[in-house]
């Protein structure tokens, strides 16, 4: 054998034990090595945190204590559960943002001069932003609007009066609520207007509130970071903008930003991202988002939608939240994976703390995993790992810096459809090094911080919505939508009767207000079961204007902002005496009937198999057979009128 051939020969050995070694092509667990420099460069992490918009977090505020706590808890409490470091809120409008309509602090430009308390106590995100505070005091807030009431700008949103809407929030968070609002956006996934944001940001400094930093543009659907050029090429729109912030970037952009975006020097935010599921699912696709968005696109923060499902699962997009409480009358939750793959993050990091850039990346095997560290305690950091693409195991080896010295590390992991936030045995630290044999779809932390906790409290049992049902709306507060009501447009809130005959349901909505989709515009509101089939809905109504109209909704299956009419059984009752049963948006029967001027009328569906008979003051004015729905809530309806409702039941 001469020379050439030996050393091909040895070549081929050492090859080959190589392969051994490292697994390549058997069943060996892989290895890597991964070296932690901390005076390697990196940006600074801005934390994770969520967005209640859309009307999902509706149901929460109605949950009994000591239930709505706990939730609380599992969402907000440093070391309890996801530890948010950030919420996010919509700016109501009384437009559909999603799931439903949000209420506004302002309906009218007197109510924009002339500001009182109760306008700024509307709705719940208020409450929640106070009850996030209480939880975790640094806990950081932003805002940003969908829709716009229809007075603004004359139905103009980049308007002089769509600014001073903005600020007015701000400064009411602040007078009637004693929140700091730190971000405010522009207008969510809307093409931005350029000179609206300066002159925003002009306002904002006017009015004193200069640490309010902007965002821009809330983009989506590969219309993200396209304010970076406008930036690059306006100065004054550059100083304008303190966070690019845009949407779903993981699904358009493959996790990345734009070099444009990253170019600046200020924070890149995912504003609005996540997978609209809180199982397992939504479990992976966070684990993965989290350390990819930095590794890609140098994104500091995360912002998912949304919070929390608090919302009946016959609206739009169903299951979105972290984690699911939409059983107020029960007081059940479900503390979902999602929860986990948050407080892998934000248990073991706070905001402020450095990325570590050469030690931010993929794993040989699939998988990635990003460094985080202190910059207070020098030796205090952490490690998220994740395998969720990853089918086999694979041994890392961590070097460890010499400013970074502890003598072991603590391990937390989770594992796809197994263990939930379990911690480890600690691992010792050995000529400054530790290695760990990493499992396929599976989480971990490593980190030399204490502390940590996984919220363990169990639920009452989920019970079915109460049947037979009756609103009187007696005990509910003025002013305030009432309980279990979900508003599908329009706002629906509890006043007293103009006959001093208790309190009633008033829709306050007589103008279309600035959409966030251009879509059709009814005003509902919906409540009940969806899984209610043979029942009679009925309530009495009263029209305080003419031309309007007013409607009971039965087995309404499904409720979306862009549907021609609700996907229900509807009965609807003009101020003339005009009336049509409809079936979506098919007239099933219509007809005339004389009303007494000034009085209450009673208007009723009772929906049996496919026999649907609809009656007005005791009178049946039609009885058809149709198979349409076979199932759903109960809903209400109006038109651009001030309408009443009272003693609204479900037999």
């Amino acid at each position: 054998m001469n020379i050439i051939n030996q050393r091909l020969m040895i070549k081929k050995i050492l090859f080959s034990t190589l392969i051994f070694l490292t697994g390549a092509g058997n069943s060996t667990i892989a290895q890597q090595r991964i070296v932690i420099d901390a005076t390697s460069p990196g940006r600074t992490f801005e934390g994770i945190g969520a967005l209640s918009a859309g009307a999902s977090t509706r149901l929460l505020i109605d949950y009994p204590e000591p239930y709505r706590s706990q939730v609380l808890d599992f969402l907000f409490k440093p070391k309890f559960g996801a530890s948010l470091q950030h919420l996010k809120v919509e700016i109501g409008s009384d437009a559909n943002s999603t799931c439903g309509t949000e209420p506004c602090h302002a309906r009218t430009r007197d109510e924009l001069n002339q500001p009182k308390p109760e306008y700024y106590d509307r709705g719940y995100e208020w409450w929640l932003m106070e009850e996030a505070k209480k939880r975790n005091p640094e806990i950081m807030l932003d805002c940003l609007e969908w829709g716009a009431p229809g007075w603004i700008g004359d139905g103009k949103y980049y308007s002089t009066d769509n600014i001073e809407y903005i600020i007015a929030f701000i400064k009411g968070a602040k007078t009637y609520h004693n929140l700091r609002i730190d971000y405010t956006g522009i207008w969510n996934e809307r093409m931005y207007n350029i000179e609206f944001i300066k002159n925003l940001r002009k306002a904002l400094d006017i009015n004193g509130l200069k640490d309010v930093k902007v965002i821009a543009a809330d983009l989506c659907c590969h219309q993200q970071w396209q304010i970076a050029g406008d930036m690059k090429k306006d100065e004054a729109l550059r100083k304008a903008v303190d966070v690019i912030g845009d949407h779903y970037t993981e699904r358009d952009n493959g996790y990345n930003s734009s070099e444009v975006a990253k170019s600046f020097g200020i924070p890149v935010w995912n504003n609005e991202g996540g997978p609209w599921k809180g199982d397992w699912t939504g479990f992976e696709y966070l684990a993965k988002m989290y350390n990819r968005d930095y590794i890609e696109g140098r994104i500091t923060k995360n912002i998912t939608w949304s919070l929390i499902t608090s919302y009946f699962n016959n609206l739009s997009l169903p299951n979105s939240g972290l984690m699911t409480a939409n059983s107020p009358w029960s007081g059940f939750y479900d503390v979902e994976p999602a929860i986990w793959s948050v407080a892998h993050t934000t248990q073991f990091a706070e905001p402020g703390w450095k990325y570590i850039d050469s030690a931010c990346g993929y794993l040989d095997q699939k998988g990635s995993y990003v460094t985080l560290v202190s910059p207070a305690k020098r030796d205090e950091f952490s490690i998220v790992a994740e395998t969720m693409d990853s089918d086999k195991p694979q041994t890392i080896t961590f070097k460890i810096d010499k400013c970074l010295k502890n003598s072991k590390i603590h391990v937390w992991q989770t594992v796809v459809k197994g263990k939930i936030f379990e911690q480890l045995k600690s691992i010792p630290v050995r000529n400054s090094e530790f290695t760990m044999t990493l499992d396929p779809k599976a989480l971990y932390t490593f980190s030399t911080t204490t502390g940590q906790h996984r919220g363990d409290i169990a639920p009452p049992e989920n019970r079915p919505f109460p049947f037979p049902y009756i609103a009187g709306f007696e005990d509910e507060k003025l002013n305030s939508t009432p309980k279990y009501f979900m508003d599908q447009g329009g706002a629906f809130e509890v006043v007293n009767r103009g006959d001093g005959k208790g309190k009633c349901l008033r829709q306050l909505i007589t103008r279309r207000t600035i959409e966030w989709e251009d879509s059709p515009v009814f005003n509902q509101t919906v409540t009940g079961d969806t899984l209610w089939r043979d029942y009679s809905v009925k309530s009495d109504v009263f029209f305080s204007e003419p031309y309007s109209y007013a409607s009971v909704l039965s087995r309404a299956s499904e409720m979306h902002r862009s549907h021609a009419q609700a996907e229900a059984y509807q009965l609807k009752l003009q101020s003339s005496g005009k009336w049509e049963l409809m079936a979506g948006s098919i007239i099933l029967s219509s007809g005339l009937i004389t009303l007494p001027e000034k009085s209450w009328h009673t208007i009723e569906i009772n929906a049996k198999g496919d026999k649907i008979v609809a009656t007005i003051n005791g009178q049946i004015v039609a009885e058809v057979r149709n198979s349409k729905y076979t199932r759903g809530m109960l809903g209400l309806g109006s038109s651009f009128n001030r309408v009443e409702f009272d003693n609204v039941e479900a037999r």
